[in-house]
């Protein structure tokens, strides 16, 4: 059994997309983003270098999915009750020599080692071991085999031809995919993009475009280096729209820092009034280590929020949208959760914010601690050691007592926990 898998290789995954995403079997059509000049942005600052694969280079990709997949059948992997007996059985069949074996990553890229961007760019495989590719079919396979991510960074650059002969490939050897996906830069769509193109697309099987709009204010995104203005966004996303592709973006609340807060709330909430997508998804903002921003912050240029302010500004942003769209709190760096139809159910979320900023500032600090405590576990599904090791005094009776704990100590729980925190 070991000789069968010891002869196949791994193919590239997509570490970096969306939370809807995390379940979906990944294939790369380029390596890295071509732009890399988000002042917020960590993931491809050190030493990345943006490529396009060939399309002979993607379809072998695929067909090592497939040889892998087959085995993972052959071997009974497929048929276990859960993924986690999946895994234990795939470890006791790869044996020692390959679960011995550390996965590479992109810590050695760090001039500088820092416990934040270690942790941050040790998640993140430029190039999966057999047992991580192994692994990424497997967590496909149990979360219901329906949804393909084609990565990595804006695959709107690539002819509509190459994404038709990729998705092509794709369901020929995975033809229970029923949903592919991509992100998308709303400056390609809009000015590179033909409306044809994006028709094509659809019709070569693409589903949706997951844009980045971080902001609708041209104030703030030349402050972060977006290189895109409010125009694109209204541009690209209309069209996108317009071609039968489904469009979710990510706006980034706390992105205007303190001197632009109002303006970022109200300016994406006017992109979001004119374009309607089919889903808005929030990703709070997250400062880290050796970043542009970072440097701003330093400087005393940019001044972060606190998590009241960030939440008075969703509230602000959420207050001014009036277009229908599906509006998500879906990813773990958010504090609290606002999800629904919007207008529809725009009550209920102000009422949700509402709540939590009526709370006195040790309350504030309780919930906060708690939400990013089950954000964490629910990410990587049990705590860290240094976490362990500093809320561990603080345990009485299995649970957290919060009498002992004093607003430092919880806003050092809290700084830590939100410092490992995947976007």
């Amino acid at each position: 059994m070991r000789a069968d898998f010891s002869s196949a290789g791994p193919f590239e995954i997509c570490s970096i997309r969306p939370p809807t995403e995390n379940n979906s079997l990944t294939f790369r059509l380029t390596r890295h983003c071509y732009w890399n000049k988000c002042a917020f942005c960590p993931v491809y600052k050190f030493g990345s270098t943006f490529s396009r694969r060939s399309i002979e280079e993607v379809v072998e990709d695929v067909a090592k999915a497939h040889h892998l997949y087959t085995l993972l059948s052959e071997h009974g992997l497929l048929g276990y009750g859960s993924l986690g007996e999946a895994y234990g059985k795939l470890i006791d069949l790869l044996g020692d020599t390959f679960c011995d074996e550390p996965s590479p990553d992109n810590t050695d890229q760090l001039e500088n080692p820092n416990p934040r961007l270690e942790w941050f760019l040790s998640w993140f495989k430029d190039k999966p071991s057999l047992k991580d590719s192994l692994e990424h079919l497997l967590a496909w396979h149990y979360s219901g085999e329906t949804s393909c991510f084609l990565g990595d960074a804006d695959s709107l650059i690539l002819k509509p031809a190459f994404m038709e002969t990729a998705i092509s490939t794709i369901k020929h050897h995975f033809p229970v995919l029923n949903r592919f996906t991509i992100y998308g830069r709303t400056r390609i769509a809009a000015r590179s993009r033909t409306l044809q193109d994006l028709k094509d697309y659809r019709a070569a099987g693409l589903h949706r475009v997951h844009f980045g709009l971080e902001s609708g204010s041209d104030k703030v995104l030349a402050l972060i280096n977006k290189g895109e203005n409010q125009n694109d966004h209204i541009e690209g996303g209309l069209k996108t729209k317009e071609a039968g592709l489904s469009c979710s973006v990510y706006v980034m609340p706390g992105l205007g820092g303190q001197d632009h807060s109002g303006e970022h709330a109200l300016e994406t909430a006017k992109v979001i009034n004119l374009v309607s997508p089919d889903f808005v998804r929030l990703r709070s903002l997250q400062v880290f280590p050796q970043t542009p921003l970072n440097d701003s912050v330093a400087g005393g240029e940019f001044k972060e929020l606190t998590e009241a302010q960030l939440i008075g500004e969703i509230r602000m942003m959420i207050d001014a949208i009036e277009a229908p769209t599906q509006l998500y709190s879906d990813s773990a760096v958010n504090l609290v959760p606002v999800n629904g139809r919007l207008p529809d159910e725009k009550a209920d979320m102000l009422a949700t914010l509402d709540r939590y900023l009526s709370l006195s500032e040790k309350e504030q600090l309780i919930y906060s601690l708690e939400s990013r405590l089950g954000s964490f576990v629910g990410q990587y599904g049990n705590l860290a050691p240094d976490i362990f090791r500093l809320l561990r005094p603080y345990v009485k009776d299995q649970q957290l007592d919060y009498a002992m704990m004093d607003e430092q100590t919880l806003q050092h729980s809290i700084d830590l926990i939100r410092s490992k925190l995947m976007p």
